[in-house]
């Protein structure tokens, strides 16, 4: 059997690993799924039992997969909650987090390459933590009101500054494209909250348990229409999925609340059942382990990076935090804050590609990312202890997608 071939069995496999494995550790420790996710595509990769290689399908899939990561979080977002003096403390720590990231990168990689090292260290994965905060019973908590806008800015302005400052294009060009684009998205937003839906709801929900299953073909367009466009405008791809999802939430905001909840279930399945899992899985079989551990410089960096990410982040995320939030609450936001990797593994193949940065670093920084998944959100949950269990039945967007 080709590798190829191998890789379709392993991929699936070892998605369903590791939600039983999660599930196995739960009574000694809650960790998020992901952790295995990565540890196990590492563990089958080319860096030790090279059952699984690299290709153009299982690259693709995590594409698409990463897209879906990003699409959710941007339908999770209540922009109505977050708007006002929230995003305006979310967005000034962000600010405050490159400068400061720009800085250290300085030290290891001065000229263009501090600005990827810069941006890489002031993300916030979104998309990873709202799977977390949505089976802690967080979402609707202050501490997950707090999280969902740091991480919304953490994962929404990095996504601007790569457009801008690491495009191709002349940072000039980029940023009126950028703003082509932004023009272009808030027409689709304008448009998605005054059109009438009435007719689109009744289709929904005429076809939910059909065979047509107009809602998700509809969503699945959507995010092919704003990822092509960004792509198209040279701009990252993961501009047009957040806003994908951003779009979603207004058309569905005055749907009947069950078929929301039956769509926003049929979504999760696709994106945390299928595409997702590849995401995290790819991400482990591309890690370049050989890079790092072939130059003890590099490797000696990932500890570094780790702790930049939390110094970083995690001191912006204060002036994010709740009134009244105590130590361990402050701690565990901190640590939840310094969570990244999508945006990680995003800039860093930029930079390697632009030779902005060497592999060691790229690899460096996505160990440190690697590592900030692994560890930052089981310490950050720890700390913030279990919250009360909620009696009776729950939304179809409450339950439980995993041992996320």
């Amino acid at each position: 059997m080709e590798a190829s071939d191998l890789a379709l069995v392993l991929i699936p496999l070892l998605a369903v690993a590791a939600p039983l494995l999660a599930r196995g550790v739960r009574r000694v420790v809650r960790v998020p799924i992901i952790v295995f996710e990565l540890v196990l595509g590492i563990l089958v990769g080319p860096a030790v039992l090279g059952w699984v290689e690299t290709g153009d399908l299982l690259e693709k899939l995590s594409d698409f997969g990463l897209a879906a990561l990003f699409f959710v979080a941007g339908s999770e977002i209540d922009f109505r909650a977050v708007s006002g003096k929230p995003l305006a403390r979310a967005s000034l720590g962000w600010l405050f987090s490159v400068a400061l990231g720009i800085a250290v990168g300085f030290f290891f990689s001065p000229g263009e390459g501090m600005v990827v090292i810069g941006i890489a260290l002031s993300s916030t994965a979104l998309g990873t933590l709202m799977p977390i905060l949505r089976d802690a019973r967080e979402m609707d908590t202050p501490f997950g009101r707090a999280i969902t806008v740091v991480g919304a800015v953490g994962e929404f302005l990095p996504l601007i500054a790569i457009s801008i400052f690491l495009s191709t294009q002349t940072t000039g060009i980029a940023t009126v494209v950028l703003l082509a684009f932004v023009a272009l998205a808030a027409i689709t937003v304008i448009a998605a909250q005054r059109m009438p839906h009435g007719r689109l709801h009744r289709f929904v929900s005429a076809t939910l348990h059909t065979s047509d299953q107009f809602g998700v073909r509809f969503v699945l367009l959507l995010i092919a229409a704003l990822v092509g466009l960004s792509v198209m405008l040279d701009l990252d791809m993961l501009l047009g999925a957040f806003v994908a999802g951003a779009v979603w939430r207004i058309i569905m905001a005055r749907a009947p609340k069950k078929d929301a909840e039956e769509i926003e279930s049929k979504i999760e399945a696709i994106a945390f059942g299928f595409l997702v899992p590849i995401f995290f899985l790819y991400t482990g079989v591309t890690f370049d382990l050989q890079a790092l551990l072939a130059s003890p410089a590099a490797l000696g960096l990932v500890p570094v990076f780790l702790i930049a990410l939390l110094v970083i982040r995690g001191s912006a995320a204060q002036l994010s935090a709740p009134a009244g939030a105590s130590i361990r609450d402050r701690a565990a936001l901190g640590l939840l804050a310094a969570t990244g990797l999508p945006i990680v593994v995003a800039v860093t193949a930029v930079g390697v590609d632009q030779n902005m940065i060497d592999t060691g670093t790229a690899a460096a920084l996505v160990g440190a990312g690697m590592l900030s998944v692994l560890l930052y959100p089981l310490i950050g949950m720890i700390l913030r202890g279990d919250r009360p269990q909620v009696v009776g039945p729950q939304p179809v967007h409450e339950q439980p997608q995993g041992e996320l």
